[in-house]
């Protein structure tokens, strides 16, 4: 059985948000509902519906985020200032 990082998707009411994505982003948000549909045994959900739970998850497993998050005082890294 294929371990997939989502599983079934909790029915929250929804804040709505436009984006635009790739096309191979959108062909591959759809692959994944189908193949989150066959591995939970429920139909293939919608693929927009994936990209909350799939940011929330980056987000939950995004080490630098959760210590940033902690620590909000510390100030962010930063790329030295280039001279010009």
């Amino acid at each position: 059985m294929t371990k997939l990082k989502l599983g079934p998707l909790a029915n929250d009411k929804p804040v709505k948000v436009s984006i635009e994505l790739p096309a191979d982003v959108h062909r591959d948000l759809i692959a994944y509902a189908e193949i989150l549909g066959r591995t939970t045994g429920q139909s293939a959900p919608d693929p927009a519906k994936l990209i909350a739970p799939m940011i929330e998850r980056f987000m939950a497993t995004d080490r630098a985020f959760a210590k940033a998050r902690r620590n909000p005082a510390q100030p962010e890294a930063r790329a030295p200032e280039r001279s010009g």
